[in-house]
Protein backbone atom coordinates (compact mmCIF):
# COMPACT_ATOMS: atom_id res chain seq x y z
CA UNK A 1 0.00 0.00 0.00
CA UNK A 2 1.13 3.41 -0.98
CA UNK A 3 1.01 6.46 1.37
CA UNK A 4 -1.79 8.33 -0.74
CA UNK A 5 -3.89 4.80 -0.65
CA UNK A 6 -3.38 4.99 3.01
CA UNK A 7 -4.13 8.58 3.78
CA UNK A 8 -7.69 8.19 1.79
CA UNK A 9 -8.11 5.38 4.37
CA UNK A 10 -6.94 7.19 7.92
CA UNK A 11 -10.19 8.84 9.02
CA UNK A 12 -12.16 6.01 7.96
CA UNK A 13 -9.83 3.87 10.34
CA UNK A 14 -10.08 5.81 13.24
CA UNK A 15 -13.87 5.68 13.00
CA UNK A 16 -14.00 1.87 12.90
CA UNK A 17 -15.50 1.52 9.89
CA UNK A 18 -12.50 -0.28 7.64
CA UNK A 19 -13.23 -3.75 6.86
CA UNK A 20 -11.20 -6.54 8.38
CA UNK A 21 -8.76 -7.19 5.81
CA UNK A 22 -8.01 -3.48 4.83
CA UNK A 23 -7.50 -2.97 8.78
CA UNK A 24 -4.41 -5.34 8.85
CA UNK A 25 -3.38 -4.37 5.05
CA UNK A 26 -3.24 -0.48 6.95
CA UNK A 27 -1.45 -1.23 10.23
CA UNK A 28 1.09 -3.32 8.52
CA UNK A 29 1.72 0.16 6.17
CA UNK A 30 1.24 2.14 9.36
CA UNK A 31 4.29 0.26 10.99
CA UNK A 32 7.01 0.79 8.34
CA UNK A 33 5.51 4.47 7.42
CA UNK A 34 6.52 6.98 10.00
CA UNK A 35 4.62 9.83 8.21
CA UNK A 36 1.51 8.09 8.15
CA UNK A 37 1.63 6.63 11.48
CA UNK A 38 1.98 10.30 13.13
CA UNK A 39 -1.35 11.56 11.42
CA UNK A 40 -3.35 8.23 12.64
CA UNK A 41 -1.77 9.16 15.85
CA UNK A 42 -3.25 13.23 15.51
CA UNK A 43 -6.13 12.17 14.20
CA UNK A 44 -6.79 9.48 17.69
CA UNK A 45 -5.55 12.70 19.70
CA UNK A 46 -8.26 14.64 18.51
CA UNK A 47 -11.23 11.61 19.13
CA UNK A 48 -9.53 11.59 22.46
CA UNK A 49 -9.85 15.43 23.31
CA UNK A 50 -13.12 15.31 22.42
CA UNK A 51 -14.22 12.36 24.49
CA UNK A 52 -12.68 14.28 26.91
CA UNK A 53 -14.03 17.06 26.45
CA UNK A 54 -17.74 15.40 26.18
CA UNK A 55 -17.32 13.72 29.29
CA UNK A 56 -16.67 17.41 31.19
CA UNK A 57 -19.78 18.78 29.52
CA UNK A 58 -22.05 21.37 31.76
CA UNK A 59 -23.94 19.51 34.73
CA UNK A 60 -26.17 21.46 36.31
CA UNK A 61 -24.87 21.98 40.28
CA UNK A 62 -27.13 20.42 43.29
CA UNK A 63 -28.15 24.01 44.51
CA UNK A 64 -29.62 24.69 40.89
CA UNK A 65 -31.47 21.60 40.94
CA UNK A 66 -33.16 22.22 43.71
CA UNK A 67 -33.95 25.45 43.08
CA UNK A 68 -36.03 24.27 39.94
CA UNK A 69 -37.03 21.41 42.17
CA UNK A 70 -38.98 24.36 44.27
CA UNK A 71 -40.16 26.44 41.74
CA UNK A 72 -41.68 23.40 40.51
CA UNK A 73 -43.35 22.28 43.62
CA UNK A 74 -42.08 18.48 43.17
CA UNK A 75 -41.16 18.66 46.78
CA UNK A 76 -43.83 18.86 48.47
CA UNK A 77 -46.09 16.69 45.64
CA UNK A 78 -47.04 13.00 46.61
CA UNK A 79 -49.58 11.31 44.96
CA UNK A 80 -48.52 7.87 46.60
CA UNK A 81 -50.30 6.58 49.63
CA UNK A 82 -48.13 6.03 52.66
CA UNK A 83 -48.98 2.51 52.88
CA UNK A 84 -46.99 1.54 49.54
CA UNK A 85 -43.55 2.98 50.29
CA UNK A 86 -42.24 0.03 52.25
CA UNK A 87 -42.85 -2.15 49.20
CA UNK A 88 -41.51 0.79 46.69
CA UNK A 89 -38.84 0.55 49.14
CA UNK A 90 -37.63 -3.01 48.66
CA UNK A 91 -38.72 -3.01 44.94
CA UNK A 92 -36.31 0.03 44.61
CA UNK A 93 -33.64 -2.14 46.89
CA UNK A 94 -34.00 -4.76 44.24
CA UNK A 95 -34.11 -3.14 40.93
CA UNK A 96 -30.41 -1.34 42.47
CA UNK A 97 -29.20 -4.99 43.40
CA UNK A 98 -29.71 -6.21 39.49
CA UNK A 99 -28.37 -3.06 38.23
CA UNK A 100 -25.42 -3.64 40.28
CA UNK A 101 -25.19 -7.56 39.47
CA UNK A 102 -25.37 -6.72 35.37
CA UNK A 103 -23.14 -3.83 35.54
CA UNK A 104 -20.62 -5.85 37.02
CA UNK A 105 -21.51 -8.81 34.88
CA UNK A 106 -20.93 -6.15 32.04
CA UNK A 107 -17.40 -5.23 33.41
CA UNK A 108 -15.69 -8.55 33.43
CA UNK A 109 -16.88 -9.38 30.31
CA UNK A 110 -15.65 -6.01 29.08
CA UNK A 111 -12.26 -6.75 30.91
CA UNK A 112 -11.81 -10.70 30.08
CA UNK A 113 -12.40 -9.20 26.18
CA UNK A 114 -9.75 -6.72 26.42
CA UNK A 115 -7.21 -9.51 28.17
CA UNK A 116 -8.35 -11.91 25.54
CA UNK A 117 -7.16 -9.34 22.62
CA UNK A 118 -3.80 -8.59 24.58
CA UNK A 119 -2.43 -11.96 25.01
CA UNK A 120 -3.78 -12.46 21.33
CA UNK A 121 -1.51 -9.83 20.28
CA UNK A 122 1.33 -11.54 21.86
CA UNK A 123 1.25 -14.85 20.85
CA UNK A 124 0.84 -13.43 17.34
CA UNK A 125 3.88 -10.86 17.52
CA UNK A 126 6.14 -13.64 19.21
CA UNK A 127 5.07 -15.81 16.32
CA UNK A 128 5.48 -13.53 13.44
CA UNK A 129 9.45 -13.27 11.68
CA UNK A 130 9.49 -10.20 12.41
CA UNK A 131 8.79 -9.26 15.79
CA UNK A 132 9.58 -5.95 16.54
CA UNK A 133 10.33 -3.10 14.41
CA UNK A 134 13.19 -1.56 16.38
CA UNK A 135 16.22 -4.27 17.38
CA UNK A 136 18.09 -2.91 20.29
CA UNK A 137 18.88 -3.70 23.87
CA UNK A 138 19.24 0.31 24.42
CA UNK A 139 16.05 2.15 25.93
CA UNK A 140 17.91 5.24 24.85
CA UNK A 141 17.85 3.89 21.03
CA UNK A 142 14.26 2.21 21.17
CA UNK A 143 12.36 5.51 23.33
CA UNK A 144 13.19 7.50 20.82
CA UNK A 145 12.10 5.41 17.92
CA UNK A 146 8.60 5.69 18.79
CA UNK A 147 8.52 9.43 18.60
CA UNK A 148 6.00 10.61 15.95
CA UNK A 149 4.54 7.43 15.87
CA UNK A 150 2.73 7.56 18.72
CA UNK A 151 0.46 10.19 20.51
CA UNK A 152 2.55 10.25 23.91
CA UNK A 153 5.86 9.36 25.35
CA UNK A 154 6.98 6.88 28.12
CA UNK A 155 10.22 5.87 30.56
CA UNK A 156 12.23 2.60 30.18
CA UNK A 157 13.64 1.30 32.99
CA UNK A 158 16.88 0.47 34.09
CA UNK A 159 17.80 -3.47 33.20
CA UNK A 160 21.72 -3.90 34.32
CA UNK A 161 21.72 -6.09 37.46
CA UNK A 162 18.64 -7.54 36.62
CA UNK A 163 17.47 -10.74 34.60
CA UNK A 164 15.21 -8.71 31.89
CA UNK A 165 16.76 -7.61 28.91
CA UNK A 166 15.65 -5.46 26.20
CA UNK A 167 14.49 -7.21 22.94
CA UNK A 168 13.00 -3.79 20.96
CA UNK A 169 9.75 -2.46 20.05
CA UNK A 170 7.10 -2.03 17.57
CA UNK A 171 3.61 0.30 17.61
CA UNK A 172 0.60 -2.14 18.43
CA UNK A 173 -2.91 -0.94 17.55
CA UNK A 174 -5.54 -1.95 20.29
CA UNK A 175 -8.63 -1.22 19.34
CA UNK A 176 -7.54 1.43 16.43
CA UNK A 177 -5.54 3.00 19.14
CA UNK A 178 -1.94 3.31 18.83
CA UNK A 179 0.47 2.38 21.34
CA UNK A 180 3.92 1.06 22.37
CA UNK A 181 4.76 -2.77 22.21
CA UNK A 182 7.84 -3.83 24.22
CA UNK A 183 9.45 -7.30 24.03
CA UNK A 184 11.72 -8.04 27.00
CA UNK A 185 13.77 -10.94 27.75
CA UNK A 186 13.28 -13.52 30.52
CA UNK A 187 15.88 -16.45 30.42
CA UNK A 188 14.02 -18.47 27.48
CA UNK A 189 11.31 -16.68 27.85
CA UNK A 190 9.59 -12.99 26.28
CA UNK A 191 7.66 -11.27 27.60
CA UNK A 192 5.37 -8.28 26.16
CA UNK A 193 4.78 -4.78 27.26
CA UNK A 194 2.09 -2.95 25.90
CA UNK A 195 1.38 0.97 26.68
CA UNK A 196 -1.35 3.15 25.78
CA UNK A 197 -3.05 5.95 26.55
CA UNK A 198 -5.27 6.06 29.59
CA UNK A 199 -8.33 7.15 27.88
CA UNK A 200 -9.34 5.21 25.82
CA UNK A 201 -12.84 5.06 25.75
CA UNK A 202 -13.84 1.55 26.39
CA UNK A 203 -10.85 0.35 28.72
CA UNK A 204 -13.01 -1.43 31.32
CA UNK A 205 -10.17 -0.87 33.77
CA UNK A 206 -9.94 1.61 37.29
CA UNK A 207 -6.72 2.64 38.11
CA UNK A 208 -5.68 0.36 40.50
CA UNK A 209 -3.46 -2.01 39.96
CA UNK A 210 -5.14 -5.25 38.02
CA UNK A 211 -3.29 -9.19 38.11
CA UNK A 212 -5.00 -11.81 36.24
CA UNK A 213 -4.06 -15.18 34.55
CA UNK A 214 -5.16 -16.34 30.80
CA UNK A 215 -4.37 -19.78 29.98
CA UNK A 216 -0.82 -20.04 30.28
CA UNK A 217 -0.59 -16.25 30.68
CA UNK A 218 0.23 -13.61 33.71
CA UNK A 219 -0.92 -10.34 33.12
CA UNK A 220 -0.53 -7.40 35.47
CA UNK A 221 -2.45 -3.79 34.34
CA UNK A 222 -2.07 -0.41 35.98
CA UNK A 223 -2.64 3.06 35.33
CA UNK A 224 0.13 5.72 35.67
CA UNK A 225 0.84 9.16 34.67
CA UNK A 226 -2.14 9.06 31.80
CA UNK A 227 -0.91 6.03 30.40
CA UNK A 228 -2.33 2.43 30.82
CA UNK A 229 0.26 -0.39 30.85
CA UNK A 230 -0.30 -4.27 30.33
CA UNK A 231 2.49 -6.71 30.99
CA UNK A 232 1.87 -10.23 29.92
CA UNK A 233 4.22 -13.28 29.64
CA UNK A 234 4.20 -17.04 30.24
CA UNK A 235 6.52 -16.60 33.53
CA UNK A 236 5.15 -16.75 36.86
CA UNK A 237 3.70 -14.13 38.00
CA UNK A 238 6.34 -13.06 41.02
CA UNK A 239 8.21 -12.26 37.11
CA UNK A 240 5.52 -10.33 35.84
CA UNK A 241 4.99 -8.08 38.97
CA UNK A 242 8.88 -7.45 38.88
CA UNK A 243 9.23 -6.05 35.66
CA UNK A 244 6.29 -4.07 36.83
CA UNK A 245 7.76 -2.73 39.33
CA UNK A 246 10.48 -1.64 37.28
CA UNK A 247 8.22 -0.17 34.65
CA UNK A 248 6.89 1.99 37.55
CA UNK A 249 10.06 3.18 39.08
CA UNK A 250 10.89 4.37 35.54
CA UNK A 251 7.66 6.05 35.20
CA UNK A 252 8.13 8.21 38.24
Amino acid sequence: MICNDARQKLQLYSDSELSSSDVSELELHLRGCASCAAEVASLMKLKQMTRIAVANRYVPSPAFLHQMEKRMGTAKRSAWPWAWWPRLGVAAVAVMLLIASVSLWVQRSARERAFSELADMHVSTLASANPVDVISSDRHTVKPWFAGRIPFSFNLPELQGTDFTLVGGRVAYFRRNPGAQLIFGLRKHELSVFIFPEHLGDLPFSSENVIASRLAFQMETWSQGGLRYFVIGDTPASDIHSLSELLKKAAH
